[in-house]
């Protein structure tokens, strides 16, 4: 994932979801490669549970940050996944 914790996106994240991240971070260098997909699924239902809602803006940063070091398969599951939740949440692509 690279020093991900310099990316200018995340300057102004609030310091909980920063140590949510670093503690997600540190979950994905553990992971084999191909499960990075659910590791990412895992993460929001986890901020979720932690009470912990990242904006659009934010979510968008990270899953790109975060997706930076992943095959160009598992980026394209991504962007199905991000399509289809936008979908569902009735929301369009800014």
């Amino acid at each position: 994932m690279g020093n991900w914790k310099e990316d200018p996106r995340l300057k102004d994240l609030d310091k909980k979801k920063l140590d949510m991240l670093e503690e997600f971070s540190e979950k994905v260098k553990r992971a084999p490669k191909n499960r990075l997909l659910p590791a990412l699924l895992s993460l929001n239902m986890e901020a979720q549970a932690k009470g912990i809602v990242f904006s659009d803006q934010e979510t968008e940063a990270i899953v790109s940050i975060l997706s930076a070091g992943m095959t160009p398969q598992e980026q394209k599951k991504i962007d199905m996944l991000k399509m289809f939740s936008r979908r569902l949440s009735g929301r369009k692509k800014s």
